[in-house]
């Protein structure tokens, strides 16, 4: 097939028009093309006008000449191979079945994989079952009750289950990967436009039931998942060379389990699995993160100023952003985990501390739009190991805790209080959506200092940017601070711990992904490591 790239037709196209196009760029006749596939469609609304920008893969007549005549043209090549293509096959008579530790996205797509190479894995997931676990949650947003194994954090499908889905991601991806991961999500249920749309999403309630099928599919092939089973320690063993061996795991029931190949597919809040790791001197580092809070606008608002007399177009839905600033203290500010026409939902895993996160259903239809607004913190910060990190998240999440009542409400302040520096003491014309609630107070004790100074310069900036977004009943609600893991459980290009071979860190809690698209991605990976560290072992012997 042919693809073409930068097609571009008037918003309102008819559908009969791409065809038309594509046709024309070519100089063929509409009869000589046999089929179009959409592969991405995105918005181009550069020079006040709003278009549609298309890559089309084409089978057409006589494609060899056409690939010849349009050499020379960047935006016509033959189609690139996105299919996957496994690496490997499990042998007959596997003595140890591989083990994965969470069932967020990255350790499904680990434990997926695995079993559709065969592997047969077993899956040990803290929290409960997807539905089980969401009327857990619903308890902390409804009755102030927090459940510390299953929650926003813990449980089947991870946090992602309760975001916005996003399903974009700014990683390079040379073997289209991605892809693979949207193809899946498409088999489970997802809508087959998050194959081709510009920036994909699938909301709350969709990933519920696509997450259930994708457990069928891994426990039909073989795999083994068990929820309520968190890991407690690590078996280690020394190796010839040095290197530690990873030899099995000890469950919180004292059951242990031996296996020679662990993925740990942690997520970023596992911070009691990370102290058990550190404490066998599994190799992990400080990293860079970011907090904040939350910030809630009206949804029209956003719609208004990005999309301008376009706003309400069905074919655009609810407008997103992404703002970043430099303050002159250093600091970078900017948009984290954008929920178009979303709500602020509290996202603790620890009693006594309060976090804040984005979550938005398929339909984007709630009335604010919502963000993280975040400013970037550096292991200079928090100086004392890989475990600081978790240290001064907690510190901030439980000042957020006492800032909001001491009941799991959200401390809250209007952005004009905040920039004015003075209490909130009640609502404006934006309602806040976070559920038990919020306490209206002064949020410059919430953060560190240099944190509100560069907020304080950024809000401002971000208003010429996108007019009203400085506005003074816009809500800041606090903290957001699980924007990624602290720290980074280091692995080399084996995917394997610097120090402890059979140990693969993956995922957003292993430091080397961010949101659910890179999250899979990384599963696999990591998932392909395995596979082929087992047939070398096989050979070897």
């Amino acid at each position: 097939m042919l693809r073409i790239t930068e097609l571009k037709l008037p918003l309102d196209h008819a559908p009969e028009a791409l065809n038309t196009a594509i046709a024309a760029y070519l100089g063929v006749a509409e009869s000589q093309i046999r089929e179009v596939l959409v592969f991405k469609r995105s918005y181009d609304a550069r020079k006040g006008m709003m278009n549609l920008a298309y890559i089309v893969d084409i089978d057409v007549a006589d494609e060899a000449r056409l690939l010849a005549r349009f050499k020379s043209d960047p935006h016509v090549m033959e189609t690139p191979d996105t299919n996957y293509h496994f690496v490997g096959q499990a042998p007959e008579n596997l003595e140890r079945r591989p083990v994965v530790v969470g069932f967020g996205p990255c350790g499904i797509f680990a434990a997926l994989l695995l079993a559709q190479m065969g592997f047969k894995p077993i899956v040990l997931e803290r929290g409960k079952k997807v539905r089980e676990r969401t009327k857990d949650t619903w308890g902390l947003w409804r009755k102030n009750v927090l459940n510390p194994e299953s929650n926003v954090q813990f449980g089947e499908g991870g946090a992602g289950t309760f975001s916005d889905g996003k399903l974009y991601s700014q990683i390079k991806d040379p073997r289209h990967l991605g892809r693979k991961v949207l193809t899946e999500f498409v088999k489970a249920g997802a809508p087959e436009e998050i194959l081709y749309v510009a920036k994909p999403h699938i909301g709350t309630f969709r990933l519920v039931s696509m997450v259930e099928k994708m457990r069928a599919e891994i426990e039909a092939l073989g795999g083994e998942i068990r929820f309520q089973q968190r890991v407690v320690d690590i078996h280690l063993e020394d190796g010839p060379d040095g290197r530690k061996v990873a030899r099995g795991l000890t469950l919180a029931g004292g059951e242990q389990i031996r296996a020679d190949h662990i993925v740990l597919a942690l997520g970023h809040s596992a911070r009691d699995t990370f102290e058990m790791l550190h404490g066998h001197g599994v190799f992990m580092e400080a990293k860079p993160f970011s907090v904040g809070f939350r910030i809630e606008h009206p949804q029209t608002l956003i719609d208004k100023a990005r999309w301008g007399k376009y706003a309400g177009h069905p074919l655009l839905g609810a407008a997103d952003y992404k703002l970043v600033h430099h303050a002159a203290n250093g600091r970078a500010v900017y948009s984290f985990c954008m929920c178009p026409g979303g709500q602020v939902v509290a996202a603790t895993s620890e009693e006594g501390r309060v976090v804040t996160n984005g979550m938005s259903q398929y339909s984007r239809a709630e009335r604010n739009a919502n963000s993280g607004l975040v400013v970037s913190i550096n292991p200079d910060d928090y100086p004392g190991g890989p475990l600081a990190g978790i240290a001064f998240q907690r510190e901030l999440e439980s000042r957020a805790y006492v800032l909001g009542g001491g009941t799991y409400e959200a401390p809250a302040q209007l952005v004009g209080d905040f920039l004015a520096g003075k209490p909130s003491s009640g609502v404006g014309s934006v309602e806040p959506s976070y559920q038990p609630g919020v306490h209206w107070t002064d949020l410059a004790a919430a953060l560190p200092d240099y944190c509100i100074e560069a907020m304080r310069e950024a809000l401002p900036a971000f208003g010429k940017k996108i007019r009203g977004y400085d506005m003074h009943d816009a809500v800041l609600t606090g903290v957001e601070t699980r924007t990624s893991a602290p720290l980074r459980i280091t692995r080399g290009e084996d995917c394997q711990s610097l120090n402890v071979r059979g140990l693969y860190p993956a995922g957003e809690g292993a430091g080397y992904a961010g949101g659910i698209l890179s999250a899979g991605v990384d599963g696999i990976k990591v998932a392909e490591a395995v596979a082929q560290a087992v047939q070398a072992e096989r050979h070897k012997a």
